[in-house]
């Protein structure tokens, strides 16, 4: 049997697999689930900064509407969110902090940061909590068209800093494909202190129906054709940096495992592959992974992990090509 064991941010893993954050992974009793099922760790639902703020700010709203405070008595206000806040994090860390007792696998807690603000201390008490490492999930969208490419990148760098500052266990960060110069970023985040990066954030993709005439919501889950960014990605990274690579999105199956693995990856996060077919289908994917190491001679993940990424292939332009001239040039 082959030794599917790897080192990820440092931690070590009975293997590549594991599960990303999402509502899989949003209570004690789904991640003992997905521990008894194989996943090598978990990544928590994150808590959003965002969602804590709006939060606060709609009771604070509710609350003046209702006259049950006064607008000039600050210190009202003050309270409301600081309980509010309180409360997301005391249910947060709580979760931690039993899926820390009844499960054996890396915890990886997951905050989902729009500010670089001195909210960031929440991720003291992450590690206080027993969390074995952290994901920050950082997206701030290139929307504003008075502000510079700089100015946007420093935002990340910023909260990864603080961030930092705050905690002695790992810190990942989980980012869009959305940059002038992702290498670089990359490269700068790493220069930063980051230990690992998640290459792709899965967004909210908005649709049209044509129909009623409304904005919708596009597909929630990824498809397999999805992972072509970020094999793309992890591929031209690999051997290039010394932080750990995790690839996300569109993961779905051992193959793509395995695509992952030989591009470069550390390790490869799913998280629609199980909403589909539920927890027990990391086995499945655990056994798909080892049969095609046996098969194809491979004892360890090291031996698998970045045979094909662009640095050692002996065809490193396929991963930079972006047009289709080659393969459309002799259609007639």
């Amino acid at each position: 049997m082959a030794d599917l064991s790897t080192k990820y941010l440092g931690l070590t893993l009975r293997n590549p697999i594991v599960i990303g954050s999402s509502g899989l992974t949003n209570s004690v009793k789904e991640i003992v689930e997905l521990d008894k099922n194989g996943a090598g760790a978990v990544v928590l639902k994150s808590i959003f900064e965002e969602q804590i703020i709006l939060q606060a700010e709609h009771s604070m709203r509710e609350a003046l509407a209702h006259d049950l405070m006064y607008a000039e008595y600050s210190e009202n206000m003050d309270y409301l969110d600081t309980h509010l806040r309180e409360k997301e994090l005391g249910n947060y860390l709580a979760m931690i902090s039993e899926a820390k007792n009844k499960t054996d696998i890396p915890l990886i807690a997951s905050i989902n940061a729009v500010t670089s603000t001195e909210w960031t201390s929440f991720a003291k008490r992450i590690e206080s909590a027993g969390a074995d490492a952290l994901e920050l999930n950082i997206f701030i969208m290139p929307f504003n068209v008075d502000k510079g490419c700089e100015e946007n990148e420093q935002t990340y760098y910023d909260i990864l800093k603080k961030v930092k500052s705050q905690v002695n266990i790992p810190v990942s960060v989980k980012i869009s494909p959305y940059f002038s110069n992702l290498g670089k970023v990359v490269r700068n985040l790493e220069a930063n202190g980051a230990d690992g990066v998640v290459l792709f954030n899965r967004f909210s993709t908005p649709d049209i129906d044509i129909r009623n005439m409304k904005v919708t919501h596009g597909d929630i889950l990824s498809h397999p054709s999805d992972i072509a960014n970020s094999l793309r990605w992890i591929a031209i990274l690999a051997k290039r940096v010394n932080l750990s690579l995790a690839a996300s999105t569109g993961i779905h199956d051992g193959e793509a495992v395995i695509k992952q693995l030989l591009a470069g990856a550390t390790v490869t996060q799913l998280t629609s592959a199980i909403y589909k077919h539920g927890p027990s289908y990391i086995l499945d994917v655990v056994k798909f992974v080892n049969d095609w190491m046996e098969n194809k001679g491979f004892n360890y993940i090291d031996q698998v992990r970045g045979k094909l990424s662009q640095a050692t292939t002996e065809n490193p332009n396929s991963y930079e090509r972006m047009q289709f001239m080659k393969y459309f040039s002799d259609i007639k």
